[in-house]
């Protein structure tokens, strides 16, 4: 709930004005003198401080200057002495708005209404900047490289428009985080950011997942179901690995980034949603335009503003900053030198795999610093994973059954696995029939070695 302090020492007005916030829902605390408003907000966390300038023990200009660096709170100032002069010192000490008194409620409830959106904006802005998001939001905003500074200035820049804006970078970049960047510094930030994934939608349900469906629309359809665009209505769709649309897909895809228009699978009624549209991809979108994989006219919708996130190997001076953010959750340290040795490895996974690395050794280890159950990435880490794999003495067949297994556990597409494997779709149909009839029985082969299960 959001917390008002009113400092007037006229007692009829302070009541009023406690009186008329505490109906709109705010918790209030109301006092009239300048020692007793010191007290609270040494005490208090308040999101809103209206206090006047002249108080019956201390001028409210005394208060304004002690505790606006201090505190997050946002400062109204209210007085019926008011002049150009005095309206300039108090903005100077950090006001958020001045009020000369008669003053109408209304004109209050505008100030109040403007303070606290600034400060919401300021405490995302912050929180941004310095924390890593919950689940596997694994980037700070703390940067000492020119190249991610460029991308942040851009994304900011983005962020005030409504402009598609297309990320591109390798997979661990960050990619999503940056998206939810976007969305919270936009105007939209009150409203939903729903997610698309869409190397994970098998092509015959993506338009339902896409668009939603009426019921009787296909067998299983009993009820309707609203698509992920109409639940991003009002804010942000974020179109995951967007290269990973099939092209039968993609026409539907451009027609709705065209018009925000679209139809339910099954329905004669066409919707509109006003969404903003964030693409994603780690793949070289132009160079399947060239091979034909990918539309060209959808590439130039999705990328009106297009982000190339620098890989962590470009970027190493942030490292420290990353290791830092990381360790913090745990309270634990490392030593120069092994920092060093993260600094010298290139990082394949990004700052991903900067991340899992770092959060491995902090749980394993059980004294102040991690150094020693830090596995650096290494050749013998490599050999070890060899070994891991042939210790049990595959045969040639098994260790083809694996690769396919892995293969397909990567791609997710018979297709793709047969493009790999150059062969044709029916022999990765009967491998995988193999596997799925063999793996069961397989303890201690590889495949319960890799934790592989295609069933």
């Amino acid at each position: 709930m959001v917390g008002i302090l009113v400092v007037e020492d006229d007692e009829s007005l302070n009541a009023l004005i406690e009186r008329k916030l505490r109906k709109r829902g705010f918790r209030v605390d109301a006092v009239r003198s300048g020692e007793e408003a010191r007290e609270l907000i040494e005490k208090g966390a308040y999101d809103v401080i209206l206090i006047d300038i002249k108080l019956t023990d201390m001028s409210g200009l005394d208060i304004l200057r002690e505790f606006a660096p201090r505190t997050s709170a946002k400062f109204i100032v209210i007085t019926g002495y008011g002049d150009v002069s005095t309206a300039v010192e108090a903005m100077k000490a950090g006001a958020s708005d001045f009020i000369q008194k008669p003053f109408s409620f209304d004109i209050l409830e505008v100030s109040i209404d403007k303070a606290l959106k600034e400060k919401r904006l300021e405490d995302e802005n912050r929180a941004l900047k310095s924390f890593l998001f919950d689940k596997e939001h694994e980037i700070t905003f703390e940067t000492r490289s020119p190249a991610f500074k460029n991308v942040l200035q851009m994304i900011e820049g983005a962020a005030r428009s409504d402009i598609n804006v297309l990320l591109r970078g390798e997979t661990g970049t960050g990619k999503e985080i940056l998206a939810r960047y976007i969305h919270r510094l936009s105007e939209r930030r009150e409203k939903p950011f729903i997610v698309v994934d869409c190397g994970a939608i098998p092509e015959h349900l993506f338009e339902s997942e896409l668009f939603g469906h009426e019921r009787g629309a296909y067998t299983g359809a009993t009820s309707r179901k609203l698509g992920l665009v109409e639940l991003a209505d009002g804010g942000t769709l974020f179109l995951d690995e967007i290269g990973e649309i099939p092209l039968p897909v993609q026409a539907k895809l451009l027609r709705f980034v065209e018009t925000r228009r679209f139809r339910r699978v099954g329905g004669l009624r066409e919707h509109r949603v006003d969404v903003r549209i964030i693409s994603a991809t780690n793949r070289d979108l132009k160079e399947m335009v060239r091979r034909g994989e990918f539309r060209s006219d959808l590439l130039y919708r999705i990328n009106t503003m297009e982000v190339e996130i620098p890989p962590l190997r470009e970027r190493k001076e942030d490292i420290p900053l990353l290791v830092e953010a990381f360790l913090k959750r745990y309270r634990k340290k490392i030593k120069k030198e092994t920092l060093k040795k993260l600094m010298a490895y290139d990082w394949p996974g990004n700052i991903r795999e900067l991340r899992n690395a770092i959060e491995r050794a902090s749980l394993l280890s059980k004294g102040e610093y991690i150094d020693e159950n830090l596995c650096l990435p290494a050749e013998d880490r490599r050999e070890a994973c060899i070994e891991n794999v042939f210790s049990s003495m595959p045969s040639l067949k098994e260790l083809e059954l694996l690769y396919t297994a892995y293969l397909y556990k990567k791609l997710g597409s018979v297709d793709k696995v047969a493009k790999v494997l150059g062969c044709s779709r029916r022999t990765v149909f009967r491998k995988l029939k193999e596997l799925r009839e063999g793996n069961g029985n397989l303890e201690g082969s590889p495949f319960s070695k890799l934790g592989i299960d295609i069933n």
